[in-house]
């Protein structure tokens, strides 16, 4: 374990203090009261980390120096060790509160699922996977909102993206990013033969205008069409459906599911702008090698990362060699938890281990 030192926690504490100070005066103009505002928020709790360190530190000094004292030893040795025994709790903590933080952590998310190999079986998994993820959200206390689906004409998704709004959304989410495989029988396999499919997951932090600047005029190419889906007269005789192409990278986004051409071109948008915010976050994510990056996974669509077994009922994340014999209640949302509490645990000890590395 990292340990932090003496001088580092005064330099903690004093630049907290400092922006107290700064927040009460009295001249102070709103935005610069706004901005110093977001500093305190992000210094308080590593302040208060430190501050722990630095008082058992100095209790344990206090101590030491009793141990000299006949009648003051044995109870200064039982004080002491409580204080060692605590200490590296509070030290870990710490050295969590001071590493580099993915700045999209508290962003609402975009959920991306895409039906792969495994045909009608393997877009039924998607929209198990959909469910799965909306009640898990409902435990979070988040809110999910279907950006556009494309059905599977036996049920399922074809494809499906969803916005799910809340308190640290890609930060518990933005493991789930990968292959996710399902082996179980269809209800057409007549034989009783396990089938192996697989659905594609993407979640993407989500984009605010300020973060990608989108020139209209020069930059996108808007098309608007009459929609090919379900939704009524209204939507089929009306050129409501519309696509967008971002003209510097080519990426295109087409959205038919409202009735309304504003709608449509909104929710457009708001997809656009977040896939570009993640090509520009992969992009300063190639170019700082030697950053912060995910621990448990490389965040590839392509990589396999968690099987869904129905007839042992287990779920294997495979990044992490988890498996767990609890498969209807993680399809269920209520489960999913304890998955994603053991990806960030290893996330959080291998970020550890290269501060450790580092110091």
């Amino acid at each position: 374990m990292t340990t932090i030192s003496p001088d580092r926690i005064a330099q903690i504490l004093a630049r907290r203090d400092e922006v107290q100070a700064a927040m009460a005066r009295p001249d102070l103009e709103p935005a610069e009261f706004v901005r110093l505002s977001k500093d305190y928020a992000e210094l308080e709790p590593v302040a208060r980390a430190a501050s722990d360190v630095e008082g058992l530190r100095r209790e344990a000094a206090d101590l030491e120096a009793m141990l000299a004292d006949p009648e003051m030893k044995a109870m200064a040795e039982e004080e002491l060790a409580t204080i060692r025994d605590r200490l590296p709790d509070a030290e870990r903590a710490l050295a969590l509160s001071l590493l580099p933080r993915d700045s999209a952590d508290a962003r609402p998310a975009m959920l991306e699922i895409r039906a792969g190999t495994g045909g009608d079986e393997a877009a039924l998994f998607a929209g198990d996977l959909l469910r799965m993820y909306q009640k898990y959200a409902e435990t979070q206390g988040w809110r999910v909102e279907i950006v556009s689906a494309s059905a599977s004409e036996v049920g399922g998704f074809k494809e499906v993206i969803a916005s799910i709004n809340g308190a640290g959304v890609f930060a518990r989410l933005k493991f789930e990013s990968g292959v996710h495989r399902v082996q179980r029988v269809p209800a057409t396999e007549s034989g009783g033969r396990i089938h192996t499919s697989a659905a594609t997951v993407a979640v993407l932090p989500e984009a605010e205008e300020v973060d990608i600047a989108i020139n209209e005029a020069t930059d996108l190419r808007i098309d608007v069409y009459r929609s090919s889906g379900s939704g009524g007269q209204h939507v089929n005789t009306t050129d409501s459906a519309v696509r967008i192409t971002h003209l510097p990278t080519g990426l295109v986004v087409t959205q038919q599911d409202e009735k309304s051409q504003h709608k449509n071109k909104a929710k457009a948008m708001k997809v656009l702008r977040t896939r570009l915010y993640e090509q520009e976050r992969d992009r300063l994510a190639a170019t700082q090698a030697g950053a912060r990056k995910a621990m448990v996974g490389s965040g590839d669509r392509s990589e396999r990362i968690r099987t869904y077994n129905f007839p042992q009922g287990r779920v294997t994340d495979h990044r992490i060699n988890l498996t767990l014999h609890r498969l209807p209640e993680i399809l269920e949302g209520s489960g999913l938890d304890e998955v994603i509490a053991a990806l960030l645990a290893e996330d959080e000890a291998a970020r550890l281990a290269q501060l450790d590395a580092v110091g």
